[in-house]
């Protein structure tokens, strides 16, 4: 065993941490003037574009991503900007087709996107393939990711099959996504541990402080020789968040993992974002202060989910059926096939378990989404789903086995006819691609703008 490196930091005040506490609202213009500063601290990369930004960039902000992610670029010129991908549905809730997925990839890399974490809501490294090879033609670095989540299907070496999997692939590293701070401190040494012996990719870690167990997540992980962590700038970190930059710096300062960090570099950068966080909460009225909450090792529901889930019993005058719907959600995960709990997946046993309180009978009402899991349309679930099960909510036991999106015809010639249908034939291929994400958002946004 040799010396062990530094430890990486990717930063994420500019893309998950104001998305985990202020609603993704944070602006260009809240950014601008801090990106040479954070260009110049030696993180292994800044997540600055992806997730919820494309959507809330043209919805809420009236600002085009693609015009944000090329002014990051010229600002961040040393330091790789990262994104979040979810495969076949690209930054979307459906799969789309193989080309719209292809053209996206590429346009977001020759607009300056360095490195792609690319995960799919399943773990079925199918809906990854056509997203991972379009990044590796393209020139980027393509980041594979483990969805982490705890049910009796998943375990330490389904992760790991999981992991080569995405080697084959030609992932460049490798990335454990744990969404909902699910992973406990030993978990983590023992997966990083076990990643490490059969991968020779650096290793990732992606947590949120939500169970409140992030920072001693990380130190485990550390000790067990994790490459790079997930970290915010102490104004956006913990919460719902990931853990402060700041701390993880300092804790490792003069140790074998040392990050080479200077803390006091960081301060005056988390002094300016501590202003932006309360113009944020004030200009678009959002409670920045969110509690971590424990429940959710327990209850597997993202924070955020479990707040809309009472509010909708209330609507209906059923609050007091909260506690059932908390009991329901792990069965309807159970049925199925124990999806990890991730958009789109988390909404819809969310919905689901709803609907079985609310009608006092199981699978009475049965939304699309549900029958399409159940049908094989999001990929292939951890566990198989009952055929007695299948048979009962479809009428029928048809399931797909393949690759969803084999069913896709190419699109993207088609959405460049109707936008220029709509008035827009001088739509460039990044407008397209915005229109294929969200139609009606983005023809809102170029009515307003051209």
């Amino acid at each position: 065993m040799g010396k062990m490196k530094p430890l990486q930091i990717m930063e994420t005040v500019l893309r998950d941490g104001h998305q985990s506490l202020a609603a993704t609202r944070m602006r260009m213009s809240d950014m601008i003037e801090m990106l040479e500063k954070l260009d110049d601290i030696g993180y292994f990369s800044i997540e600055a574009w992806g997730g919820a930004t494309f959507d809330t960039c043209l919805r809420f902000l009236n600002e085009d991503p693609w015009e944000r992610l090329r002014i990051l670029k010229s600002h961040l010129k040393k330091t790789p900007i990262q994104m979040l991908l979810r495969g076949q549905n690209v930054l979307g809730y459906k799969h789309y087709a193989d080309d719209v997925v292809s053209e996206f990839v590429k346009r977001a890399v020759d607009n300056g996107v360095g490195v792609l974490r690319i995960f799919d809501a399943f773990n079925d490294v199918r809906n990854l393939e056509t997203a991972m090879k379009a990044c590796k033609a393209a020139g980027g670095h393509a980041q594979g990711a483990i969805v982490y989540t705890i049910s009796p299907y998943h375990n330490k070496e389904s992760f790991v099959k999981v992991g080569k999997e995405l080697v084959q692939l030609g992932a460049d590293s490798i990335c454990i996504k744990d969404m909902s701070g699910l992973l406990s401190p030993y978990n983590a040494y023992d997966l990083v541990k076990a990643l490490k012996a059969e991968i020779d990719k650096p290793i990732h870690l992606h947590t949120h402080y939500t169970s409140g167990m992030a920072s001693m997540t990380y130190l485990k992980a550390i000790e067990a020789g994790v490459d790079i962590v997930d970290c915010a700038l102490s104004p956006f970190a913990l919460g719902t968040s990931q853990p402060a930059t700041e701390a993880i710096v300092a804790a490792l300062e003069g140790q074998e993992r040392d990050t080479g960090i200077k803390k006091e570099v960081l301060y005056p950068i988390a002094d300016h974002f501590r202003e932006v966080k309360k113009s944020l909460a004030a200009d678009f009225k959002l409670n920045t202060a969110i509690d971590i909450n424990t429940k959710v090792l327990t209850f597997q529901i993202p924070g955020g989910m479990l707040s809309n889930l009472l509010n909708q019993l209330k609507e209906q005058g059923m609050a007091d059926k909260y506690s059932e719907l908390l009991d329901e959600m792990p069965r309807v995960r159970a049925d199925l096939g124990y999806p990890p709990l991730v958009t789109p997946s988390s909404q819809i046993c969310g919905t689901m378990a709803t609907y079985n309180v609310m009608c006092g009978e199981r699978y009475k009402i049965v939304p699309t989404e549900v029958k399409d899991i159940i049908r094989g349309k999001y990929g292939r679930t951890p566990k198989e789903i009952d055929p007695e099960f299948r048979k009962k909510v479809l009428g029928s036991d048809d399931h797909i086995t393949y690759r969803p999106a084999d069913d896709l015809e190419p699109q993207m010639e088609a959405l460049t006819k109707e936008l220029a249908e709509k008035g827009y034939p001088n739509a460039t291929v990044e407008d397209v691609l915005s229109y294929a994400l969200f139609p009606e958002v983005a023809l809102a946004f170029f009515e307003k703008n051209r």
